[in-house]
C-alpha cells in the first residue's frame, strides 16, 4: 500500500528549508558555492516529559540529526513569569545523544528539582559544535512535599488523569473530526500528570487511509507507510509511535502534562505471552519473543521513563525494566506494573497451583513497596484488569478466570496480594486500569466473595482514548467484585461523536479526599466518586 500523507509532505519540505545554505550575514549562497554551513537540528514529534515526582522528571524528544538534547527549565509562577530572588530556579541540562540507533530520539533525567515549583521548559538538540537548533517549550509542576518553605507555600491538592488504547481497531487521526480529540478533553482539565494504562500504540493493526463506519460514513485516517501494515520490523514500531504523536492535541497535551506510561499487548500483538509463537497470517515473523524485543525497544525510545533500569539495553525480557514506583508527596504513591514481560501462558487460568501475571520479583516489589509507602492514598496501576473477565478464544487474557469459586491459576497470585495487603495494615488502596474498552466502577469486597482474607477496595475502569468500543464484560466472582456503573459505546463505535470514548479523572484536595470521575472522550463526566482516606 503506498500513501502519501500530509505530514511526509510537511517532513519533506522542513528537509529542504533545513539544507538552505546562508552566511554569515545571512544572504542565500548559490547551490554551488564551497562555503558550505551545517543544517539546522529540528524536532520532528514536539516533546514530552515523563515520570515527574516531587524532586525527578524526564524530558524526551525527537531531532533529524544527531544531536544532544539540552533542556531549560525556570521555576515560573501562576501567570507564567519567571520567579526572581527567593524562589528562583534555573538550570540548563544535557542528555542522552540522538543518532540512528536510537531513532534520533534521546532523553534527560532530571533529577534533585525543588519540589512543589511550577516550570518552564525549552527543549532542543545541539549539534557537535555545540549548536542549538530548532527550540520548543512547555511547563510542568512537580509535586509538593510538604517540608521546606517553598513547599509550606505549595498547594498539596493535585489531580491527574488517565485512560488507554491509543489508535485501536484502525481508527487513527482523522484531521476531519480534529484529531484525537479525547486527549483535547483530558488537556482541558489541567491535571498534573497523566497516567497512559498500556496499549499505547496498536502495533498488531493496520491503518487504513478510509475506513466505512458502522451508519455509512467515512472515516478518513492520516496514513503513514509504517502503519500501513503489522509491525515487524523496528522501523515499522518504531514509525508506530511516530504516527501517535502527529496529533497536535497529543503534541500540545504532552507538552504541558507528563505522562507515566505503561506497556501492554498490541504494542507487540494482541494477548501475547513469552515464548508464544503466533498464528497470524499477516506476519512473517511469527516468533512473539522477537517481535516483543523489537517492540519493547521503539516503546523504551519514544517512551520517558524515569527508572533507569526502564532505560537500559537487553532482550526485552529484563525483570524489573518496566514497574517502577511514582512519589507524588505525602497524599500520592503510584506504582506502575507491568503485567505482560512476566505473564504466563494464555490458559483457561484453572490451575490449582498459582501461575504468573506479575512474577514473583515484581510482587515482592510491590509489596515491599506498599508496606513502607507513608503516602495517604497508594495507587495501584493495573494496565489488566482484576476481576474483568477478558477471553482469548477459549483461553482467559487476563486474571479472572470465570469460575466464581475459590482462586486458581493467576488469582492464586493476586490472593497472596491482596491478602499480604490486608495482613500489613497498609490503608487506602485504589487500582485503576484500562485494556477492555469501557469505563466502570468496581468494588470488591470479602463479604461477597469466594476468597475472602482481604479489605474491601476499588477498582476503577477507563479508555479507550482512540480506538473502538467494547464491553462490557461479565465478572468474576472470587474476589466479590460488584459493578457499581459501567458504560460502553457500541461494538467498534469509532470515536467521532466522542461518545464511546472514556478517560478517568482524579482529584486530590487539600483534606485529601479522592474524588474519581468517569468522562467521555467530549469531556462530559458520566459518573463520580468520593473516598475519604482510612486514616
Amino acid at each position: 500500500m503506498t500513501q502519501i500523507s500530509r505530514r511526509n509532505l510537511l517532513t519533506g519540505a522542513l528537509g529542504v528549508g533545513a539544507l538552505s545554505l546562508v552566511t554569515p550575514a545571512g544572504t542565500a549562497l548559490a547551490a554551488n558555492s564551497p562555503r558550505l554551513v551545517r543544517s539546522r537540528l529540528g524536532l520532528t514529534s514536539g516533546f514530552s516529559m515523563g515520570d515527574v515526582s516531587t524532586n525527578n522528571a524526564v524530558f524526551w524528544a525527537r531531532t533529524t540529526g544527531e544531536g544532544r538534547l539540552r533542556a531549560q527549565l525556570r521555576a515560573i509562577d501562576q501567570a507564567g513569569q519567571v520567579i526572581r530572588g527567593r524562589g528562583s530556579f534555573a538550570r540548563t541540562l544535557r542528555g542522552a545523544q540522538a543518532s540512528a540507533q536510537t531513532d534520533y530520539t534521546a532523553k534527560i533525567a532530571a533529577s534533585n528539582l525543588p519540589a512543589g515549583t511550577r516550570f518552564a521548559v525549552s527543549i532542543g538538540f545541539e549539534d557537535e559544535n555545540g549548536t542549538l537548533g530548532e527550540t520548543t517549550s512547555g511547563s510542568f509542576v512537580t509535586a509538593a512535599s510538604g517540608t521546606g518553605r517553598r513547599n509550606h507555600e505549595a498547594s498539596m491538592s493535585q489531580s491527574f488523569v488517565w485512560s488507554g488504547d491509543t489508535v485501536g481497531q484502525g481508527w487513527g487521526i482523522n484531521e476531519e473530526i480534529g484529531g484525537m480529540r479525547a486527549y483535547a478533553a483530558m488537556h482541558a482539565t489541567k491535571p498534573d500528570f497523566f497516567v497512559h494504562s498500556g496499549d499505547t500504540i496498536y502495533a498488531d493493526g493496520p491503518i487504513s487511509a478510509e475506513v466505512v463506519e458502522s451508519d455509512g460514513q467515512i472515516w478518513r485516517n492520516l496514513v503513514t507507510e509504517e502503519v500501513s501494515k503489522v509491525a515487524e520490523t523496528l522501523a515499522e514500531f518504531r514509525g508506530r509511535h511516530r504516527y501517535n504523536l502527529m496529533d497536535a492535541n497529543v503534541r500540545a497535551m504532552y507538552s504541558e502534562v507528563p505522562v507515566i506510561a505503561q506497556w501492554d499487548d498490541h504494542e507487540t500483538h494482541n494477548n501475547w505471552w513469552a515464548g508464544e509463537t503466533i498464528e497470524d497470517e499477516r506476519y512473517t515473523v511469527r516468533d512473539i519473543n522477537t517481535l516483543a524485543v523489537r517492540g519493547r525497544r521503539a516503546w523504551q525510545e519514544y517512551q520517558p521513563i524515569a527508572d533507569p533500569r526502564a532505560m537500559r539495553g537487553g532482550t526485552g525480557f529484563e525483570p524489573t525494566r518496566i514497574y517502577r514506583k511514582i512519589s507524588r508527596g505525602p497524599a500520592l504513591d503510584l506504582f506502575a506494573l507491568d503485567m505482560r514481560s512476566h505473564k504466563s501462558e494464555n490458559t483457561d487460568g484453572l490451575e490449582s497451583h498459582e501461575t504468573a501475571i506479575l512474577g514473583e520479583e515484581q510482587l515482592q516489589w510491590l509489596l515491599d513497596g506498599l508496606h513502607k509507602s507513608k503516602a495517604t492514598w497508594k495507587v495501584i496501576l493495573n494496565d489488566l484488569p482484576l476481576g474483568v473477565i477478558v477471553p482469548d478464544g477459549k483461553a482467559q487474557e487476563s486474571i479472572a478466570n470465570a469460575d466464581h469459586g475459590a482462586p486458581l491459576g493467576r488469582e492464586l497470585e493476586l490472593a497472596r496480594l491482596l491478602k499480604a495487603i490486608k495482613d500489613r495494615g497498609v490503608k487506602n488502596v485504589v487500582f485503576l486500569t484500562a485494556d477492555v474498552h469501557y469505563c466502570a466502577a468496581h468494588h470488591y469486597s470479602p463479604e461477597r466473595a469466594a476468597f475472602s482474607d482481604f479489605n474491601e477496595f476499588w477498582e476503577f475502569v477507563a479508555g479507550p482514548v482512540n480506538a473502538g468500543s467494547f464491553g462490557p464484560n461479565k465478572m468474576d466472582g472470587t474476589f466479590g467484585a460488584q459493578v457499581e456503573f459501567a458504560l460502553a459505546g457500541t461494538s467498534n463505535q469509532s470515536p467521532r461523536d466522542g461518545k464511546g470514548q472514556f478517560f478517568g479523572h482524579v482529584d486530590l484536595d487539600e483534606s485529601q479526599r479522592f474524588t474519581v470521575s468517569l468522562r467521555n472522550g467530549l469531556g462530559e463526566s458520566v459518573y463520580s466518586k468520593t473516598l475519604e482516606p482510612v486514616r
